[in-house]
């Protein structure tokens, strides 16, 4: 993360600086000192945020200090304790840390093309920084506040505290098929950009229809929803967008709806693992869910019961003159099957209903 100043390239230094917006002025030890913290903790900080150990060389600046300074001070007000500090910045870090890789990556690297012959990178890149990072900051908390106020909406309308950390949710994992074989045959852009296509759809996907996406996994999904509904028709789209697209392979969902613990923007527990095995036992192009989010579909009226069901619905609609029922959704209940680790399941094939 820092380097001693002796070593590093003097562009590097000038945007380091120009980022950070102050110099080098503190070794560790010092900052933790001017922060009013003891090494100890200001150590288990900086290494949740994910930066190395650095010894004692002097590369911290004001901005670290006021850092520790302002996670220290939510500690002794009480507002969050020192354990709970130590896993915002864990979690800050690690979000930012992914997003600046990526902008560099796949953002400032095609920026700072020469535009010219003859010119340099170096040359192009401390202007182009200096006129994007005053927006991109904006832009960032502008998001960020967007974000934190839907998420706190979805806490405070949980029934009770329990539910805050442990809620009902739908889960969904889609998985590209025979990924492993395409690693052989593709070469290593086609397939970064097969992966990139892939993932970008599923976010937008799982955006726009009310989902939201918990993580990727290069060739895997995982989403969440709050409505079982809203994951079926996340997972349908998907499965449909794809085929649609010949570049991509065949796509498989599982779905499963029950009780999920959150931690750090993840999902944990068995309804998630159930989730994750329907998928890996779903055919191509299909979506498989457990019976708890079949039962769900049914109770929303999302589904019928059962086709017979809903041929009955519809005839005695039509005998007294009224409309029938309208589904969303089909479900099909398929041979139940030992699933490791989680017993024996009773998988639905859902599909589209005509």
């Amino acid at each position: 993360m820092y380097a001693d100043d002796s070593g590093d390239d003097p562009l590097a230094l000038r945007l380091e600086q120009l980022i950070l917006g102050a110099e080098r002025r503190y070794t560790p030890f010092q900052a933790a000192r001017s922060a009013g913290v003891s090494m100890e903790l200001a150590s288990r900080f900086w290494r949740a945020m994910g930066f190395a150990d650095i010894g004692q060389a002097k590369a911290l600046t004001e901005a670290d200090v006021l850092a520790l300074r302002r996670l220290a001070g939510l500690v002794e007000a009480g507002l969050l304790s020192e354990a709970m500090a130590v896993q915002v910045a864990r979690s800050t870090g690690q979000t930012t840390a992914r997003l600046a890789e990526w902008q560099i990556d796949s953002f400032l690297e095609g920026l700072t093309e020469p535009p010219e012959p003859g010119m340099t990178r170096t040359e192009v890149t401390y202007p182009l920084v200096e006129l994007l990072l005053p927006e991109l900051e904006e832009f960032l908390v502008y998001v960020w506040r967007r974000q934190l106020a839907a998420a706190t909406g979805r806490v405070v309308q949980a029934a009770d505290d329990e539910e805050m950390v442990d809620r009902r949710l739908a889960v969904g994992f889609a998985d590209l098929v025979g990924f492993t074989r395409l690693t052989r045959r593709m070469e290593e852009e086609e397939l970064g950009e097969l992966v990139e296509a892939f993932e970008t759809t599923a976010a937008d996907l799982v955006a726009a229809h009310g989902g939201r996406l918990i993580k990727t996994l290069g060739d895997e999904v995982l989403y969440a929803a709050d409505d079982a509904g809203v994951a079926a028709e996340i997972a349908l789209r998907l499965i449909e967008t794809m085929a649609n697209d010949e570049t991509m392979p065949e796509l498989r969902v599982g779905i499963a709806f029950g009780t999920v613990t959150t931690r750090m923007g993840d999902v944990f527990g068995t309804t998630v693992n159930l989730a994750s095995r329907l998928t890996s036992i779903a055919p191509k192009d299909a979506v498989l869910v457990d019976g708890a989010f079949a039962e769900e579909l049914t109770r929303t009226g999302d589904a019928p019961a059962s086709e017979a069901e809903a041929a009955e619905e519809a005839a005695a609609a039509e005998k007294e003159g009224e409309e029938p029922p309208v589904y969303r959704f089909a479900l099909q209940p398929m041979w139940q099957r030992a699933v490791r680790g989680l017993g024996v399941v009773e998988p639905w094939l859902m599909s589209r209903r005509n």
